[in-house]
């Protein structure tokens, strides 16, 4: 391989999500020469699609709403969730520079955020009444200039081809749009869209830049390469190869398909974790999209045979689980009654019923046997019955919903436990879900810097990641809500910091 270049900076970041810009930011606060190779027409990835609560503990934002949370509090919760999923050393790191990162960012008048209840996903020590997470203030379309035309749109809008009002930016286009602002404020930084990254250039075992744009392009790095490109969601053979799965319905961009993972193998670099998730149940949509559903508030979800399965208000990572564990895999329903003239949760892209009904993913009955019949669920009147007698008592004796702060968090109903809506007022409905995730979590391996390890568990020299690009902190779980953005902002401002010379401060 040649050593001729066409640029030099110090840092190069592959990848635009929240940890690719947190790193950015980081780096060009130094005064390091930083350029974002970003492989789509937009800036933001997977983070622009998201509700952008972010789940850093022992920020001073969540501070001043409650006093449980420390980053003491934090640890033994972490600890308790986590376990020995993923290095203690990485739980440790991401807790104690949490709080951190979010000092560090709001000096810049650009990022501000908010206080907002969440609750965390399990009753274990060191849980939060209320939560822990913190979004971005709202922010104006209009404050971003040209760099609106810049932002990746909405999922909505982006995937399902939706009109969305960008006149006043929530959740992860806040997020994006604000990072995006901090960094086109600093001139040490570079933002580069359609330049999709293809290679590491590794010299005498050090990376020392990379090849970009089908080759046409190659930047030397003179400090080091920050992987933060997001997982390998969108290519199906990886999936089929490394987490032994047929059919999974991820909510991140196409463009998610294991280039950075593939490139650090490629430099030397272990992998680990590589058949874990954000797992999440997808409402399945015609032309084979789907969309991630969370804060489900009645009906019940069923297997094959129609029996339910699990707990349906369980936070959504949980019950993404529950969906993996289920055998047959396929076909599962979310049954509900006429009260529920949609699925009754949150959801990005309000579905259209007739269209759902002519793609036979929406099916429609007088009576729940009616049902049962048309889908070959000849279990489903007798879980119905059972079901709507758990509403009626307010206590799920086989899952236990409603029992749990999360559940709580978004039950309507009237009943004695409002997480219990009985399935009782026809016509019944059914709809199909699946498996989903927010992206996969497994991938390069690294140290509480973000230097990326090779199989003897050293440092490559010159090579750092972050994000779904890596094997993350939170090992099989999913902690909280915006533990996946938070971990790659954490890791990406430890990798910046020690590019920068500041070291690690896990």
């Amino acid at each position: 391989m040649g050593t001729g270049w066409d640029e030099t900076y110090d840092v190069i970041v592959i990848g635009s999500g929240g940890g690719g810009l947190t790193a950015a930011y980081t780096a060009g606060s130094a005064g390091l020469r930083t350029l974002v190779l970003e492989k789509s027409e937009y800036f933001g990835g997977m983070t622009a699609y998201s509700g952008a609560c972010l789940w850093l503990p022992g920020n001073p934002i969540t501070a001043k709403a409650t006093t449980e949370d420390t980053p003491e509090r934090a640890l033994e919760y972490v600890r308790a969730v986590v376990g020995d999923t993923a290095p203690e050393a990485m739980q440790r790191a991401y807790v104690a520079n949490a709080g951190r990162v979010v000092e560090f960012l709001t000096r810049h008048p650009a990022l501000r955020f908010r206080y907002g209840a969440f609750p965390d996903y399990y009753d274990v020590p060191g849980r939060v009444k209320g939560g822990r997470g913190i979004f971005p203030e709202p922010l104006a379309g209009a404050e971003l200039g040209s760099l609106l035309d810049r932002l990746q749109p909405s999922m909505a809008a982006h995937r399902f081809g939706r009109t969305v009002d960008r006149t006043r930016l929530e959740g992860g286009q806040a997020l994006v749009g604000r990072l995006l602002l901090a960094v086109s404020s600093l001139e040490s930084v570079t933002l580069r869209a359609r330049t999709p990254f293809d290679e590491l250039v590794v010299e005498d075992g050090r990376v020392t830049g990379v090849e970009a744009d089908g080759g046409r392009l190659r930047v030397r790095a003179e400090r080091g390469v920050l992987l933060a490109a997001g997982g390998f969601e969108a290519d199906a053979e990886l999936r089929r190869q490394w987490q032994g799965l047929e059919e999974v319905w991820t909510n991140a961009p196409a463009t998610h398909t294991g280039d950075a993972i593939l490139a650090g193998m490629r430099a030397g670099a272990a992998v680990a974790r590589l058949e874990n998730a954000w797992w999440a149940p997808n409402l399945l949509y015609p032309g084979g999209s789907s969309a991630f559903a969370v804060g489900i508030r009645g009906g019940l979800f069923t297997d094959a045979a129609g029996r339910r399965f699990a707990n349906e208000s369980l936070p959504y990572t949980r019950l993404g689980q529950s969906i993996l564990d289920v055998d047959p895999p396929r076909p599962l329903y979310w049954i509900f009654d006429d009260r529920f003239k949609t699925p009754p949760c949150i959801l990005e892209v309000e579905p259209d019923p007739d269209e759902f009904r002519a793609a036979g993913l929406w099916h429609t009955a007088d009576t729940v046997e009616a049902l049962a019949d048309r889908l070959g669920l000849p279990e489903l009147p007798g879980t119905v019955t059972r079901f709507n007698s758990f509403a009626a008592s307010g206590t799920d004796a086989d899952f236990h919903r409603g029992e749990d702060e999360w559940d709580l968090f978004f039950g309507r109903g009237d009943g004695p436990n409002p997480c219990l809506v009985p399935v009782e007022h026809g016509p019944f409905h059914a709809v199909r879900i699946g498996l989903g995730d927010l992206g996969t979590k497994g991938g390069l391996v690294t140290d509480t810097s973000a230097r990326v390890l090779d199989e003897a568990g050293e440092p490559i020299p010159g090579l750092y990641a972050t994000g779904n690009t890596i094997a993350n902190a939170t090992g099989k779980v999913y902690p909280g809500p915006g533990a996946p953005i938070g971990t790659a902002m954490v890791f990406g401002f430890l990798a910046a910091r020690h590019l920068s010379g500041e070291g690690a401060h896990a």
